[in-house]
């Protein structure tokens, strides 16, 4: 071939391209080149990862919006749930050397769904207790008669049972506990409420070593001052260490030793009606107990109650507790008013095999609030909704 015929084919070559170039799809020069190219596998393999990739982010976009917006829905139908407004007590003076307490982890999951009931204050009420009635009923659950006479929605929205112990639904009677007369005529001149702790040693994740104010007796310190300041109730605080023998901590027999001491107080104090046994319970290191009350974070509370029966060998003869029935009715009042006022609060009401000098008076109470793992400061703050809560049980509100 000449070098002439070599121009001619050249030139031909470049006017086909450029007629194939500015063609219409699907005639056009990148769409054949492009259809050429798919024949290849190296080509298809590329573009099938290029198409998955663009999926998976794109999924990824979406699950995000959808998230956002379910977030914000959801606060939205809260907020509307939820139009009475909340609150908690006011605080009597608060320690001014107890330190801040650090943010906190989400609560335990709650029961949720029920209407609110619209309770008011009683008359008598607005002169002793007025940090009571800026909180208002907003319950979480199903609080009607009609439910709480259903043996296992009661069971499993107010009460852990012990493998150890049974129940039944004879024993726990909604109807029954709620009917059941706690109240208290109040009167200043004489103690009425006694509060002490089996186990004094107990301490919280900031404690400071030696200090008992960072002890669960600084906690009954800080109850004590609540009920006497901002509630008006004359309150003795037995401090006394029944969980320490020669020095050491020793367990063993500390119901033993408080029950003993504490017949003593009784005996010489009989206007007292009210016994509070203030422990903090033991859970994993991983556990936080924590909710938050009108923007503090506070340690969640349980009551426990022992039955004085196991599963093993039934009545437990060597353990009697006249106060069973009553013990059981005022830990089921003060769990009922903290579902009305304060539902994130509460974790339940623990059933146990023995008695926990529960005997001791009717509206007698173990009552454990928070854990190993909670701040000095967010176990103090819990005893300003509990001191609300009795206090709305003690005047039968």
């Amino acid at each position: 071939m000449t070098r002439f015929q070599r121009a001619v084919c050249v030139i031909l070559c470049l006017c086909f391209l450029g007629v194939l170039a500015v063609m219409p799809e699907p005639f056009s020069l990148w769409r054949s080149l492009e259809n050429a190219y798919r024949q290849l596998p190296l080509y298809c393999f590329l573009e099938k990862k290029a198409q998955n990739a663009g999926t998976r982010g794109d999924e990824e976009t979406n699950e995000l919006i959808v998230a956002k917006n379910g977030e914000y829905l959801a606060n939205m139908v809260s907020e509307e749930n939820h139009s009475v407004p909340t609150g908690t007590v006011a605080p009597a003076s608060a320690e001014a050397s107890t330190p801040k307490a650090t943010p906190t982890l989400l609560p335990e999951t709650t029961p949720s769904l029920s209407d609110s009931a619209d309770i008011s204050p009683q008359p008598e009420q607005e002169s002793t207790s007025a940090a009571s009635d800026m909180v208002l009923p907003h319950p979480e659950i199903d609080l009607s008669a009609e439910k709480l006479a259903d043996f296992d929605y009661l069971l499993n929205h107010f009460y852990i049972v012990d493998e150890g112990t049974a129940t039944n639904a004879d024993q726990l009677d909604a109807g029954r506990f709620l009917s059941t007369d706690l109240t208290m005529k109040q009167d200043a001149s004489l103690p009425q409420i006694l509060i002490y702790h089996s186990h004094s040693q107990e301490t919280f994740s900031d404690s400071r070593e030696g200090e008992q104010a960072d002890t669960v007796v600084g906690v009954g310190d800080y109850l004590t001052s609540l009920l006497t300041e901002t509630y008006g109730y004359n309150v003795i605080h037995v401090t006394e260490a029944f969980d320490v023998i020669n020095g050491e901590e020793d367990r063993n027999r500390a119901y033993d030793y408080a029950r003993e001491y504490l017949e003593q107080v009784l005996e010489e104090n009989p206007s007292v009606e009210v016994v509070i046994d203030l422990h903090r319970d033991g859970v994993s290191e991983e556990r936080r107990l924590v909710t938050d009350i009108n923007g503090k974070p506070t340690a969640q509370i349980m009551f426990y109650n022992g039955l004085s029966y196991t599963v093993n060998h039934g009545p437990v003869e060597y353990l009697p507790n006249p106060y069973i029935e009553e013990n059981l009715a005022f830990s089921f009042q003060l769990e009922y008013e903290a579902a009305q006022y304060y539902p994130d609060f509460y974790r339940g009401i623990y059933l146990a095999g023995l008695r926990y000098n529960l005997h001791l008076r009717p509206k007698a109470l173990l009552l454990e609030a928070g854990a190993q793992t909670n701040t000095v400061q967010e176990v103090k703050n819990a005893m300003e909704p509990f001191a609300d809560i009795l206090n709305r049980v003690l005047k039968g509100t």
